[in-house]
C-alpha cells in the first residue's frame, strides 16, 4: 500500500496532470499496488483519478491521520513544487507521523523553494533528512536541498507531467468556445501579480500582457486563446483582455477541462505564450513552440532543460523587450520545434525513472 501526498485536490491543473501520471506510472511499476491519495478535496480525487482511497488531512484531526498513515507500506510525497514558505510543515505533517512509525518516506520529483524562513528551512531539512530517498524535478532543487544541511543523496529527474498522455479536443470544443478556425490560434496563460511581478503595478502587469496580446493578433494575423490552468486565471484573462485595444480577437477557455484535454488542446495551436509552467509543459509535449514569462526559478529551469536561454521575469520585462523576442520566435518557429524534438524525448525518460527509485524495494 502505497500513499501519495501533495496538492491534489482540482485546484491546478499542473497538479492533477503529475497526480495522473504519478498514479499511472506507480501501476506500472508495483504490480497490484493499493494507491491511497492525501488530497485538498477527497471528492475530486476520487471522481477523476484511479486510485483506491482518498482523504484530507486538512479536514482530519492527527488522531484521524495516524491510523491511516500506519497501515502504509510506503509514504510519497509530491510531485510538484510544495515545499515553499509558508506550506512545507504542511505537506511535511503525514511524512512526520510516517518517520515516527518508521514506515519508509521518499520524495517523488518534487519542486523546493523559496524556503527564505529559518523555521521553514529547518523543518524541511529535518524531514527530508530523514527520507530513504530523494527525487527531485530541477537542478536548483537539489541545489536548495544540499544548502539546507539534507545529506540524504538527490536524484534529479523531470516533472511527472511529461509522461502525460492526451485526450483528443476537437474542433467543435473549440466551437463552443467561440474560437474561429480561419486564423492561426495563439495560446496565453496568464495568473495573477503576486509573485509573478511584485514590482509592478496590477494596471501595469495586465497593461503589459495585454500588449503582448494585441501584437499577436495583428503581427501574427492571429486570434489568441486564453487557457486558465486555475479558477484564478479566468479573472486574470478578463482583465487582460479588458485593457486589449482588440478584445474581439481574444477568447477565454472555460475552467472546466482535465489535464488530458488540455494537452490535446495544444495540437491546435501555433504558438505557446505564458506563465504557467504546465502550460508550458503541455505545449513542449505536443511541439508546439513555447515562449515563457517566466515568473519563478522552476520555469527557468525548464526552459533551460529545453536547451532554451530563460528570458527576463515578468517584472524585469518591457513590452518591447518582450515583442521582439515573440517576433523572432514567429519567424524562427520551425527551429524550435525541431528542438522540442530532440530534448522532450530526453526528459521523457528522466521522468520515467521516478516510479522506480520512489518505489525501490516495493515491486
Amino acid at each position: 500500500m502505497i500513499g501519495i501526498s501533495g496538492s491534489y485536490g482540482g485546484l491546478n491543473l499542473g497538479d492533477e496532470a503529475i497526480l495522473t501520471a504519478a498514479v499511472e506510472q506507480l501501476r506500472a511499476t508495483v504490480p497490484e499496488v493499493e494507491i491511497v491519495v492525501f488530497t485538498r478535496d477527497a471528492e475530486h480525487t476520487r471522481a477523476n483519478h484511479a486510485v483506491d482511497r482518498v482523504l484530507n488531512p486538512r479536514e482530519a484531526t492527527r488522531d484521524e491521520i495516524m491510523p491511516e498513515v500506519e497501515r502504509l507500506d510506503l509514504l510519497l510525497l509530491g510531485g510538484g513544487g510544495i515545499l515553499y514558505d509558508s506550506e512545507a510543515q504542511t505537506y511535511l505533517r503525514e511524512v512526520v507521523i510516517a518517520q515516527r512509525f518508521g514506515i519508509p518516506t521518499r520524495t517523488f520529483a518534487i519542486g523546493v523553494g523559496p524556503l527564505k524562513h529559518q523555521v521553514e528551512r529547518d523543518a524541511v531539512r529535518d524531514g527530508l533528512d530523514r527520507m530513504d530517498g530523494i527525487t527531485v524535478r530541477e537542478q536548483s532543487a537539489k541545489r536548495l536541498i544540499e544548502e539546507i544541511g539534507v545529506r540524504v543523496p538527490v536524484e534529479v529527474t523531470a516533472d511527472p507531467a511529461l509522461l502525460l498522455t492526451p485526450e483528443p479536443f476537437g474542433v467543435e470544443m473549440l466551437a463552443e468556445a467561440g474560437v474561429p478556425r480561419d486564423r492561426p490560434l495563439i495560446g496565453l496563460s496568464v495568473r495573477e501579480r503576486g509573485g509573478a511581478a511584485p514590482d509592478l503595478s496590477e494596471a501595469a502587469y495586465h497593461q503589459l500582457l495585454a500588449e503582448a496580446a494585441d501584437f499577436m493578433t495583428e503581427r501574427f494575423e492571429a486570434d489568441v486563446l486564453f487557457v486558465p490552468m486555475e479558477r484564478a486565471d479566468v479573472r486574470e484573462a478578463h482583465r487582460v483582455m479588458g485593457r486589449m485595444s482588440l478584445p474581439e480577437r481574444a477568447h477565454l477557455l472555460k475552467y472546466r477541462y482535465g489535464p488530458r484535454q488540455i494537452l490535446g488542446l495544444m495540437e491546435h495551436l501555433h504558438l505557446a505564450v505564458g506563465m504557467r509552467l504546465h502550460f508550458l509543459i503541455f505545449a513542449a509535449i505536443s511541439g508546439t513552440p513555447v515562449m515563457a514569462l517566466p515568473y519563478a526559478s522552476k520555469v527557468a529551469d525548464f526552459l533551460t532543460s529545453l536547451g532554451l536561454e530563460p528570458r527576463s521575469t515578468v517584472a524585469h520585462t518591457t513590452a518591447g523587450t518582450f515583442l521582439a523576442d515573440l517576433d523572432r520566435l514567429w519567424d524562427h518557429r520551425a527551429d524550435q520545434e525541431a528542438l522540442l524534438r530532440e530534448n522532450i524525448p530526453r526528459l521523457q525518460e528522466l521522468a520515467s525513472r521516478t516510479a522506480p527509485l520512489a518505489t525501490r524495494g516495493e515491486e
